[in-house]
C-alpha cells in the first residue's frame, strides 16, 4: 500500500536524453531536420525563413508579410485557405522572431497531401491582396491602440526604449502613423528578398514516416522556388541604453502602476549564462522566488511579481516585472534592491538551492518530452547558435552551481546601478 503520508523520494535527472534532429539536405539545398518521436497519427512542419523583424527596412514590414501569406493565394482566397485547413482539422501558425520568421503547420498524417498543398501555396504563392490588407491593417491598428491604453503595454514600450537605446531595431518601438506605410509593394519587397528556397530550414516533428518525407521533398525539396535571393549582409547590433535612472509616464485614470526595471545583460554563449539562470530563477523566475516571497507574501504590494531574461542577438536583457498600486510602487522597488542586495552578501541557504534546482530540473525534463516541444528546444538552439552539448551542459550547470557562485553572479550581473527603472501609472499626490 502507498502511504501518503510520506513524501515520495525526489528523483534528480543524472542526464538528459534528448533526440536530436536527423539532419538531410534535400536537392533543392533546402534543409531538413526531422524528430521522429510520437505515437499519435499527427505531423508538425515548422518551416524557418531567415528573415526576421531585425531585416525589416520599416517598421512593421516583417510581421505583415509574414501576417499576410494566408490572406490569398494565386489559386486560393483567404476564405477558401482557412476552410480547407478546418476542413481536415489542421492549424497554421505565423509568428516572427528577431532573426526568423515563421509558418508552422499541425495536420493529421491521413491528410497531409491537401494540408501541404496550402502550405506550399501559401508560402511559395502569396498574392498580399489590397483589400485583405487593408483589414488586417486596421484590425491591428485597432488593438495597438487599445494597447496603448494599458499601463503594462507602455511600460514595455518604455522600457525597450531605455534599455536598448533607439539607435537601431532592437529599441525601436512600433508608433501610429508605421501602420499608414504598410502596403502591398512594401511587402512584396521583403518577400521577395526573403522568402527562398537558399534562405529557409524546415523542422519535422510529430510520427514521421516514409510517406511523409517524401511529401514534404516533393513539395519543398525537389525544385528551388523564390526570386533573385542575395544573402542577407551580416549584421551586428551594438545596444546603448538610453541616459538616467528613472523614466515615468503618468496615466491619470490608472488605477494601478506598471514598474518595470531592467538591464543589459549576458547573451546565450556567455560562459556564465547557464548558472546565471539559477540566479534569476531564485530572484524572481518561479513561484517561490525571492521577489515572490518578500513582495507578494509578505508586503501583499503586488498580485505577481517576475524576474526573466530576453535573448536578442548578441546581448540580452533582464527584467523584473509587476503592477502595484499607484502609493506602493516605490516600496516595491526598494524591495527589489533589497533582494538584490541579500543575494550579493549572503549566501544562499543550500535547502533553498536545491529547491530552485530541482525545480529548474523538473520544468527541463517536462519541456522535452514530446516530439513538438523537442522541435521547438532545437529550433530555440538554433536561433540561439548553440551546440548540440547545450542542454546537457544546462542539466549540469543547473546541478553543479553552489551558494558562493550564486553570491559571485550576483554581484557581477545584478548591478543595481545599471538597472532602469520604468514607471507607468499615476504620480503621487
Amino acid at each position: 500500500m502507498l502511504n501518503r503520508n510520506v513524501q515520495p523520494p525526489i528523483c534528480r535527472p543524472e542526464h538528459l536524453n534528448i533526440q536530436e534532429p536527423v539532419c538531410r539536405i534535400m536537392p533543392n539545398g533546402v534543409e531538413l531536420n526531422v524528430l521522429d518521436a510520437g505515437d499519435n497519427e499527427v505531423i508538425r512542419i515548422d518551416v524557418m525563413v531567415a528573415g526576421g523583424l531585425w531585416r525589416q527596412t520599416q517598421p512593421l514590414q516583417a510581421l505583415f508579410t509574414n501576417r499576410m501569406l494566408r490572406e490569398g493565394t494565386k489559386r486560393m482566397t483567404t476564405a477558401e485557405i482557412a476552410e480547407k485547413l478546418d476542413y481536415y482539422g489542421a492549424w497554421l501558425e505565423l509568428s516572427n522572431g528577431m532573426e526568423y520568421s515563421y509558418v508552422t503547420l499541425y495536420s493529421l498524417n491521413k491528410y497531409l497531401p491537401q494540408t501541404l498543398e496550402v502550405m506550399e501555396a501559401i508560402i511559395k504563392e502569396p498574392a498580399f491582396p489590397e483589400k485583405e490588407l487593408g483589414i488586417v491593417v486596421e484590425n491591428n491598428l485597432r488593438q495597438f491602440l487599445v494597447n496603448m491604453s494599458k499601463v503594462d503595454y507602455l511600460a514595455h514600450r518604455s522600457l525597450m526604449k531605455a534599455v536598448l537605446g533607439t539607435r537601431d531595431v532592437l529599441g525601436q518601438v512600433v508608433e501610429e502613423e508605421d501602420y499608414r506605410h504598410i502596403s502591398p509593394e512594401v511587402l512584396r519587397a521583403f518577400y521577395n528578398r526573403y522568402y527562398h528556397s537558399r534562405n529557409c530550414t524546415i523542422y519535422l516533428s510529430g510520427k514521421v514516416t516514409d510517406e511523409c518525407l517524401d511529401r514534404i521533398e516533393q513539395v519543398f525539396g525537389s525544385a528551388p522556388f523564390g526570386e533573385g535571393f542575395v544573402v542577407p549582409e551580416k549584421k551586428v547590433f551594438a545596444p546603448e541604453s538610453c541616459e538616467g535612472k528613472r523614466f515615468f509616464t503618468e496615466r491619470t485614470d490608472a488605477l494601478q502602476s506598471a514598474v518595470r526595471m531592467g538591464m543589459l545583460t549576458l547573451e546565450h554563449k556567455h560562459p556564465d549564462f547557464l548558472k546565471t539562470r539559477v540566479l534569476v530563477t531564485l530572484l524572481g523566475g518561479y513561484f517561490g522566488s525571492r521577489l515572490m516571497s518578500n513582495i507578494r507574501e509578505e508586503k501583499g504590494y503586488t498580485y505577481n511579481i517576475s524576474a526573466y531574461t530576453v535573448p536578442y542577438p548578441g546581448c540580452g536583457m533582464l527584467v523584473i516585472s509587476a503592477e502595484t498600486a499607484n502609493e506602493t510602487v516605490e516600496p516595491l522597488i526598494q524591495e527589489v534592491y533589497h533582494e538584490i542586495d541579500r543575494l550579493q552578501n549572503e549566501l544562499v541557504a543550500e535547502e533553498e538551492l536545491t529547491m530552485v534546482k530541482n525545480y529548474m530540473l523538473g520544468e527541463m525534463c517536462r519541456s522535452y518530452e514530446s516530439a513538438f516541444s523537442l522541435a521547438d528546444a532545437w529550433i530555440y538552439a538554433r536561433v540561439a547558435g548553440m551546440e548540440n552539448d547545450y542542454y546537457s551542459r544546462m542539466l549540469e550547470e543547473t546541478k553543479e552551481v553552489t551558494p558562493s557562485e550564486i553570491r559571485e553572479l550576483a554581484r557581477k550581473y545584478l548591478c543595481k546601478e545599471n538597472l532602469k527603472e520604468v514607471v507607468v501609472g499615476k504620480k503621487k499626490s
